[in-house]
This record gives C-alpha cells, sequence and structure tokens, in this order.
C-alpha cells in the first residue's frame, strides 16, 4: 500500500492553498470538523481498505 500525491502538480497547488486557507481543512468540504481535517477521515478509512486504491474527495492523494 502506498499513498501519493496526485501527478497534477496545479491541482496539487490548488489544493493546499486552499488547505491554507481553511487552516488544514479539506477545501472540499463546507463543515469544518475533524473529520474533515486533512488527511480527512473519509480517506483514512479508505486506505485502512486493503480493497481500496484511487483517489481522496479532494483528489490530492492517491492510494495505489
Amino acid at each position: 500500500m502506498a499513498v501519493r500525491l496526485n501527478e497534477d502538480k496545479e491541482m496539487v497547488q490548488r489544493i493546499k492553498e486552499g488547505l491554507k486557507r481553511t487552516g488544514g481543512y479539506c477545501p472540499c468540504r463546507l463543515q469544518r470538523t475533524e473529520e474533515n481535517k486533512c488527511i480527512c477521515k473519509e480517506f483514512r478509512e479508505q486506505i485502512a481498505d486493503p480493497d481500496f486504491k484511487g483517489y481522496c474527495h479532494c483528489l490530492l492523494y492517491y492510494k495505489d
């Protein structure tokens, strides 16, 4: 299992800017809760799933 950044450098830059603006909360989510703090609960659960392969909700990370 490996988690890496999206290969699209421009997208990564925009998402990281959004994370700075929101204090580390997913810029794609409206609610500012601990569950939405990057790396969000949803993606942590997906990482734990041995069958999951894909991007997190905001497309910053990818799990191989």
